[in-house]
């Protein structure tokens, strides 16, 4: 893949051809804060579909999508959950690992 000097275009292409690393982005983004993870589930949204498709996708207002995937969004659990459906992404929770002390307590049960 050829690479540009423009940043969000690269990482649009990458988010565009590899749905695994768009997960990964969202993985990396909602690790560091949710203003981050919001900023890039639109940049996800925007490299798959367009805003615009998954807003009435999603059955959202567009316009509010837009605000509502910014660092200063305050989504619902509901339209997260909707754009995430239509883009094919599913949420998975696991455990944090516990710190080394925990571990070897729980272990000796």
């Amino acid at each position: 893949m050829t690479r540009s000097n423009d940043y969000k275009a690269d990482l649009l292409a990458d988010l565009r051809n590899s749905l695994g690393y768009a997960t990964e982005y969202l993985s990396a983004a909602y690790a560091d804060s949710p203003q981050a993870f919001l900023v890039a589930l639109r940049d996800v949204a925007e490299a798959q579909k367009g805003v615009a498709k998954v807003a009435k996708q999603a059955r959202v207002n567009r316009e509010n999508l837009y605000r509502t995937l910014s660092a200063r969004g305050n989504p619902t659990l509901y339209t997260v959950g909707s754009v995430l459906e239509v883009l094919g992404i599913a949420v998975r929770f696991e455990p944090k690992k516990a710190p080394r002390a925990k571990r070897r307590h729980l272990a000796n049960r």
